[in-house]
C-alpha cells in the first residue's frame, strides 16, 4: 500500500497532486491504487479507495462521536423514539456536512466588525443540497444547518416493495434550483442498491450539471459502493459514508443496517403493491 502524507482537498487538485507525487518515484500510475491519507490538522485517517475514480470517505473508521450517533441509529431500543431518530440522522449531517466543508474553495473576505476589518476565509462554492423524499429529509436538515446559504432541491421517488429483481423505482416530483457549475451534494441516509441514488442524479441533472459532486450517505452497502464506482468513474465525485455494511436482504435491505430510515422518521408506510392488494 502507498502512504503519502498531505491535506485531502478539493478535486480539481487531487488528481494533480498524486500524479505529481507518483512521477517523482518514478512509479506506473496504477488504474486502482489503494491509498490512506493523514489529515495534517486534525491528524484523522481518511481512506480514499481507488485513486483516479471516485473517493470514498468512511467516517466510521474515525474515532469520533459519529460511531455514538451510528449506535442509537441501529438499535432498536433507541429507535422506538421517532424524535431521537430524527436527530441522530441530523447531527450526522452536521459531522458530516463539517468534514466536507475542508474540501471546499475558500478566499479571504473582509468582514466589517464594530471596531475595524478583519480578512476571514470563506468559502465561495455555490452550493445545492439535495435529497429523495422522504427518508432524506431529517440528514438533509442536518446539511443545512451548517451550510445556512445552501439552496435546496427535492425529487420524490419511492420503491414499490418485492424482491430485488422486482423492485420498481417510480418517480414522481422534483423542485430543485439550477445545478450548473454548482458543489452540489446529494444526501440520502440509505445507500442500498445504488439503483435510487442513481435515477435522482439523473433527474436532477435535468437543471443543469454541478462542478463538484459529493454523495452523502450514512450507511451504504458494499453492492451499492460498487454500483456508484461504476455509474461515476472519475475522481471528481466524492462519496462520504458513516458506516459501510457487508449486504443486502432478498428484499433489498442493507444488512446488518439499520431497517427502514423513512418509516423509523416517520411512520410505517403502506406499500403500493399491498394498497392495490386491498382493493
Amino acid at each position: 500500500m502507498l502512504h503519502l502524507s498531505g491535506n485531502y482537498g478539493c478535486s480539481e487538485n487531487f488528481s494533480q497532486k498524486i500524479r505529481n507525487v507518483l512521477g517523482r518515484r518514478n512509479v506506473k500510475t496504477p488504474q486502482m491504487a489503494p491509498a490512506s491519507f493523514r489529515d495534517g490538522a486534525s491528524a484523522k485517517i481518511i481512506n480514499i479507495k481507488y485513486l483516479f475514480r471516485m473517493k470514498i470517505v468512511n467516517l466510521g473508521t474515525m474515532p469520533s462521536v459519529v460511531n455514538c450517533y451510528m449506535a442509537q441509529l441501529r438499535d432498536v431500543n433507541y429507535q422506538k423514539n421517532r424524535t431521537l431518530f430524527r436527530g441522530n440522522l441530523e447531527r450526522i449531517g452536521h459531522a458530516m456536512a463539517y468534514e466536507l466543508s475542508r474540501t471546499l474553495s475558500y478566499s479571504l473576505k473582509e468582514v466589517q466588525t464594530p471596531l475595524g476589518v478583519k480578512p476571514v476565509p470563506t468559502y465561495d462554492d455555490h452550493i445545492v443540497v439535495g435529497t429523495v423524499l422522504r427518508a432524506g429529509l431529517a440528514f438533509h436538515q442536518g446539511f443545512l444547518d451548517v451550510f445556512d446559504q445552501a439552496d435546496a432541491g427535492f425529487v420524490a421517488a419511492y420503491r414499490e416493495e418485492g424482491k430485488r429483481e422486482d423492485i420498481r423505482i417510480p418517480l414522481e416530483y422534483m423542485a430543485a434550483p439550477n445545478l450548473q457549475d454548482s458543489t452540489f451534494l446529494l444526501v440520502d441516509p440509505m445507500l442500498a442498491t445504488g439503483g435510487s441514488l442513481e435515477l435522482a442524479y439523473k433527474t436532477f441533472l435535468r437543471l443543469g450539471t454541478p462542478k463538484k459532486l459529493h454523495i452523502c450517505c450514512v450507511i451504504a452497502a458494499e453492492e451499492g459502493i460498487e454500483h456508484l464506482k461504476k455509474v461515476f468513474p472519475s475522481d471528481d465525485v466524492t462519496l462520504w459514508v458513516a458506516a459501510v455494511d457487508p449486504a443486502l436482504s432478498d428484499d433489498a435491505y442493507i444488512v446488518p443496517g439499520l431497517g427502514d430510515a423513512g418509516d423509523l422518521s416517520f411512520g410505517e408506510k403502506l406499500s403500493l403493491r399491498l394498497r392495490k392488494e386491498r382493493r
